[in-house]
């Protein structure tokens, strides 16, 4: 059954421990925003490599995930997405693993974890880690956990793709390129995090357990490998959606410019030769004026100026031009 334990404020341990024998001890140590003191802890209790020790800190941001072999256990750097402020961002892991024990770090943003080691702390059996008490087997379950929580973040891209389909055919342009810039930053940034995961996952099917048979391990792994491939196939379906509605927002944002500018000029083109009509009948000239002096001339000239610009419309109409 699980001990719990809480060692510091950013320290809590569990002991998975369902047998007699000493050396079938599990501990799981979960660290949130690690600093200086935690560091030491890790340092005094397992003698973890400092350089590792050092990229674990909370104040710096690994760039890439990475999995290294250290003396008796395996560091490993993973990245996992998470939404905040409308916005997907990289959520950064560390973990250790070793024989008995598993080590993680982290910023205490990624519910999925919190979530799986309150599910630890009770009395489950329908976990693999309670009927193996293995490190490599409570890691699986973790990164399973992980993996599967990036399924609701491709839904959530999933709705907001159809929702700004949905703006864009509504004719309100100009809103949907917001969504989309949102929406293809967010594909972007879920990409980057997702990118290096299957290699690094199909490296840990090649773990070995004193607990559990080789076979075993690799069939767990390789169902992440298989979630890791699944969700890169959607990332690259829903950012080749984004893509098309991004185009057809902008041949639809084109089209009404052009709209526009056709407007603006057959107007233009209306408007010109009217004051050019206009500029003749004001030039002070006296000799030739056609219908300078007469009773009604000014009507005359409004005359021939509608004539002038319904015949241009009657040629535009003609011309399909309108």
């Amino acid at each position: 059954m699980p001990n719990y334990k809480k060692i510091s404020k950013k320290i809590e341990q569990i002991t998975i421990d369902n047998s007699e024998a000493k050396d079938k001890k599990l501990i799981w140590l979960n660290i949130s925003d690690a600093g200086k003191g935690e560091m030491e802890f890790l340092r005094k209790k397992y003698n973890f490599d400092l350089k590792h020790l050092q990229a674990s800190s909370a104040k710096i941001t690994a760039q890439r995930p990475m999995a290294e072999p250290g003396e008796n256990y395996l560091f490993i750097i993973l990245h996992f997405p998470v939404f905040a402020d409308e916005e997907i961002r990289a959520g950064e892991v560390e973990f250790f693993i070793g024989h008995g024990f598993l080590v993680t770090l982290h910023n205490n943003n990624l519910e999925a974890l919190n979530g799986f080691f309150n599910l630890c702390r009770k009395e489950d059996d329908s976990l693999l880690t309670r009927k193996f008490e293995s490190s490599a087997i409570l890691l699986y379950e973790l990164l399973e956990r992980l993996m599967l929580s990036c399924y609701s973040l491709l839904d959530k891209n999933s709705l907001a793709i159809n929702e700004a389909e949905k703006i864009i055919f509504a004719q309100k342009q100009k809103e949907a390129v917001a969504q989309i810039l949102s929406l293809k930053r967010n594909i972007i940034n879920f990409r980057k995090i997702m990118q290096n995961h299957k290699n690094i996952l199909k490296g840990l099917t090649e773990m070995k357990s004193s607990l559990v048979p080789e076979e075993e391990i690799k069939k767990y792994y390789y169902r992440l490998v298989e979630h890791s491939k699944r969700i890169w196939e959607f990332l690259e379906s829903q950012k080749e959606m984004i893509e098309a509605l991004n185009a057809t927002n902008e041949s639809l944002l084109n089209y009404h410019i052009s709209d526009i500018m056709k407007t603006l000029t057959i107007f233009s083109v209306i408007v010109i030769p009217l004051t050019l009509l206009a500029s003749i009948f004001g030039m002070n000239t006296t000799a030739g004026m056609p219908f300078l002096g007469t009773e009604n001339g000014f009507w005359a000239i409004i005359v021939i100026m509608l004539i002038s610009s319904l015949g241009m419309l009657y040629l535009f109409e003609k011309k399909k031009w309108l």
